[in-house]
């Protein structure tokens, strides 16, 4: 097969910040076929399904073969190139998050380690690419949270391939630390009119750098962070159709209904009654 890749729109993408994923793709590829060197800004996991190629991360280089896989580490450089008599076909999912770096350090990638094993999780990694197309074609009203399903599911699968028998949870260093203690003030007081000020001060820093730790490891200020967390949870609250548009603004930290609206669509691209409209559509058919 040609390539093909498939991209979920971003507020589908936004609105999972633990673990987003961003897109797939599956590819025979031409023989001496290769990518970089070159970087990459998010993950990208391959599953190589059938042949065979080379791929180099750094000063790294590994020769691999149907029923491995590699990883690509944000920020790394990496070069991939398919077997010139047995190139290979691989299949892929781009990802960010949160908790993106731990969980693949829980299945013992990293930098030094980018390789995996998946022989004893073939036949999930054989079909879920077909399962990642069916969730959107199957479910076009809900297929990102079947997606978002299916995401957590290859995280695990990657998991179990590690052979290490109790792959010692990371350490979380200071600036994580920071950034987690951020977070989960934002999930227990969206609802109330916090500031960024107020987040900074929970956490003891100075605004200006907190928001800098958000832009270096989230790639958005703090102030945008927590603008898309309550406009996500919004979109959440518009499927219960008791509550009036000036209720979910007052239930994710707004009470000027007027400045929520504005704010939502700025968001999430159309107004909170239009997008009510549009999930009462997909419901319905």
């Amino acid at each position: 097969m040609p390539l093909s890749e498939i991209y979920l729109p971003s507020p589908a993408t936004e609105r999972y910040m633990d673990l987003s994923l961003l897109f797939w793709g599956k590819q025979d590829c031409d023989p001496g076929h290769y990518w970089g060197p070159g970087l990459r800004d998010m993950y990208i996991v391959h599953y190589i399904h059938s042949g065979t190629g080379q791929f180099r991360l750094g000063e790294l280089s590994y020769e691999l073969h149907a029923g491995q896989g590699f990883l690509i580490i944000p920020g790394t450089l990496v070069y991939y190139k398919a077997d010139e008599s047995d190139p290979w076909t691989y299949s892929w999912v781009g990802l960010k998050g949160l908790h993106a770096k731990s969980l693949l350090q829980r299945a013992g990638l990293n930098p030094a380690n980018p390789i995996f094993d998946a022989t004893e999780q073939k036949d999930f990694f054989e079909t879920v690419y077909e399962q990642f197309h069916q969730a959107l074609d199957d479910l076009p009203g809900s297929g990102d949270l079947f997606s978002q399903s299916l995401l957590y599911q290859y995280m695990a699968r990657l998991v179990a391939c590690n052979k290490q028998p109790s792959a010692p949870a990371h350490a979380v260093n200071t600036k994580e630390a920071y950034i987690n203690k951020a977070v989960a003030f934002i999930e227990n007081s969206y609802s109330l009119p916090i500031s960024v000020q107020d987040i900074a001060n929970f956490v003891g820093l100075d605004r200006t750098y907190l928001s800098g730790l958000f832009k270096a490891q989230l790639g958005v200020s703090l102030q945008a962070f927590l603008l898309r967390f309550r406009m996500n949870r919004a979109v959440e609250l518009l499927h219960h159709q008791e509550l009036t548009i000036g209720d979910i603004a007052r239930s994710v930290g707004y009470t000027d209904p007027f400045l929520f609206s504005k704010m939502f669509k700025r968001v999430i691209g159309s107004s909170p009654r239009a997008s009510r409209d549009h999930i009462n559509r997909a419901t319905t058919t």
